[in-house]
């Protein structure tokens, strides 16, 4: 269902995740994914899920609404588990037709498995105690150093940050679309995959329209509000990296010197 996308959407709260500093949380979220694909260790992968689960309990974002962020993509879970299941030599568990489904491969289908889910959650609980508003602030903040070779900063944050939002807006455009073609007797889901990928046209066209109406109305919104760009603009609330910002710092650092130890010992 596209309603189970989740990408974007930002829940309100006054949790420890949602009072940290953007800025904090972006930098030590690219620090927690450098880990997943450093550490590849049992133990080290059993630290990154218990982290995780409870860092989503502290951010009161709920489960099902965490988890739905995953649903999405079970077919890409699925695909990865599977070819690397029948695709990894080593120690035959069954064989299906010419695929050797080996020990090997399914613990480390698994171990990839969880590897995109952890990536998923982590990047989800950015946006859901994240405000967009304050998104684009820490990424341009972030990207501040890079104007000094050309960069435009405050125009790449801008965009990523309405294209993420803009994302639920479009995913919940084109439910409606569905649903209203559906109701004048169009089909989805038969034939063969050509035919629905024409079928699919019905959709794609008042979807592409209502894009680039939606981009033309928030150009006009802009400019009728004078907006010319980051420079000289004045923010109403300033962001300052406080004791909780430093705490969380100094917490990611001993989490990944302890995964460190971990990977070195072969645990």
């Amino acid at each position: 269902m596209l309603t189970d996308i989740t990408i974007g959407q930002y829940f309100p709260g006054t949790s420890f995740l949602h009072r940290l500093d953007p800025r904090v949380k972006i930098v030590l979220l690219f620090a927690l994914i450098v880990a997943i694909f450093a550490f590849d260790t049992p133990g080290a992968y059993a630290a990154l899920t218990g982290l995780t689960l409870c860092l989503a309990a502290a951010s009161t974002v709920p489960m099902t609404l965490l988890f739905k962020s995953v649903r999405p993509l079970w077919w890409l879970l699925a695909f990865t588990f599977l070819m690397h299941l029948g695709g990894t030599p080593g120690e035959v568990i069954a064989r299906v037709w010419i695929f050797d489904l080996t020990w090997e491969g399914l613990v480390k289908g698994l171990f990839l498995c969880l590897r995109l889910v952890l990536l998923i959650l982590l990047s989800s609980l950015l946006t859901f105690t994240t405000s967009p508003l304050m998104l684009t602030d820490a990424l341009e903040r972030l990207l501040r150093p890079l104007r000094c070779f050309g960069v435009p900063a405050h125009e790449l944050a801008m965009m990523m940050t309405i294209a993420l939002r803009f994302v639920p807006t479009l995913i919940e455009e084109t439910d409606k679309i569905m649903k209203a073609q559906q109701a004048r007797g169009a089909d989805f889901t038969s034939g063969n995959f050509f035919r629905r990928l024409y079928s699919l046209t019905p959709i794609l066209v008042p979807l592409f329209i209502s894009a680039f109406r939606r981009a033309d109305e928030l150009a006009m919104a802009m400019e009728a509000r004078c907006y010319r760009g980051g420079n000289g603009r004045t923010r109403m609330k300033e962001m300052k990296i406080g004791r909780p910002d430093y705490a969380a710092t100094i917490f990611v650092v001993l989490f990944l010197a302890t995964l460190g130890a971990l990977k070195w010992s072969g645990i």
